[in-house]
């Protein structure tokens, strides 16, 4: 039966985000599961219907997945095609529900990514070695090239971007600053990057010139700014937490940006620099800069760049940051992910930090 599309722009928002998502996922599903892409340029017809049509121009930036048992995938980020916020999102790493998806990173098939464990070590992989697959694949285990102990896991990832700072965060709110040396060519694979027992699991990293602001955000929405520079070599306390709090992410800043927040209900805002004092100190009680009680994560963004978000049940959306009003106090969020008996892991902006040379 063909059936024409009905003119559907008078439709609340809110139910035109829902229809299509429901389009997206369809198309996904006549895909079949595990069918790899040969090219980006060049992508099979399946069962006589081409993929969905992307959402931007053939890019060479990827976007990665990885699971709580060390699968990973990668994925070209035009095939992931934009929804408005609000929307279901479509499903993306093929992975059961006891290992759900729990880091997102974004990298060109030439660069190389830095994967850091639960246990602190450091290792690095060519973004090449892993197959390219479709939005919807399996994935291959992380232990094909990188040699884990047990009980050990991959707890962030991030694009190795050859020069600036690293900025690690641990769960009690300490900071490592790391020159991008650190990770290059001579990075000796399970190097430890600190002391476990004393500063905690990591939890966030990002890439900084040196003389921005550092923004911290915990898991019950409270945050804190101040100056890169008051972090000294052998790093520090950046964050004062409360009794049941932890920290979650932490990101580059200056007086003109723009940072959006999301938590696990699917809500998310953009909190303004110029609204958010810098502190005079680092290690100290942050303040509320999203109401939740359930924050997991914290990026900088850019009017231009485009959200991903990753549910449990691995449904991943991606919608434009200028769908998100921005603020400059306080607020509960607006609604960017359809959830429903689940709940989002984590985001990125899917854009690679551009970065001036750094001495």
């Amino acid at each position: 039966m063909n059936i024409e599309r009905p003119d559907l722009e008078h439709l609340d928002p809110e139910v035109l985000a829902y229809i299509e998502a429901l389009e997206a996922e369809l198309a996904q599903l006549k895909q079949p599961k595990g069918r790899k892409i040969s090219t980006t340029a060049e992508v099979e017809d399946v069962n006589d219907a081409p993929l969905p049509e992307p959402t931007e121009p053939p890019t060479p930036i990827n976007i990665i997945t990885i699971s709580a048992d060390g699968f990973a995938k990668r994925t070209p980020r035009h095939f992931y095609s934009r929804q408005r916020r609000g929307g279901m999102g479509v499903f993306d790493l093929d992975t059961p529900e006891t290992s759900p998806p729990t880091i997102l990173v974004a990298a060109e098939a030439s660069q190389h990514i830095i994967i850091v464990t639960n246990q602190v070590r450091a290792f690095r992989l060519a973004v090449a070695d892993l197959p390219e697959a479709v939005v919807r694949d399996k994935g291959q285990s992380l232990e094909k090239w990188l040699r884990f102990r047990p009980d050990e896991k991959a707890a962030l990832a991030f694009t190795d971007l050859e020069k600036g700072y690293l900025i690690l965060l641990t769960e009690r709110g300490h900071i490592r600053r790391l020159r991008y040396h650190y990770f290059g060519n001579n990075l000796r694979a399970g190097t430890v990057l600190y002391n476990l027992q004393e500063l905690g699991e990591p939890m966030s990293a990002c890439w900084s010139t040196g003389d921005k602001d550092l923004f911290i955000a915990t898991r019950e929405g409270k945050a804190l700014r101040f100056l890169e520079k008051l972090v000294p070599a052998n790093g520090c306390l950046g964050i004062r937490l409360g009794k049941d709090d932890s920290a979650v992410a932490i990101t580059s800043v200056n007086e003109d940006s723009q940072v959006f927040m999301m938590s696990a209900d699917g809500k998310g805002a953009i909190r303004l620099m110029n609204g958010f004092a810098s502190n005079k100190t680092a290690g100290v009680s942050g303040k509320v800069a999203m109401k939740t009680d359930k924050l997991i994560g914290a990026v900088e963004v850019k009017d231009s760049d485009n959200i991903f978000a990753i549910s449990r049940l691995s449904k991943i959306i991606r919608f434009q940051v200028i769908e998100v009003p921005p603020k400059e106090g306080v607020v509960q969020g607006v609604n960017c992910m359809a959830l429903r008996a689940d709940e989002t892991m984590t985001i990125i902006t899917g854009t690679i930090p551009q970065m001036p040379n750094v001495t």
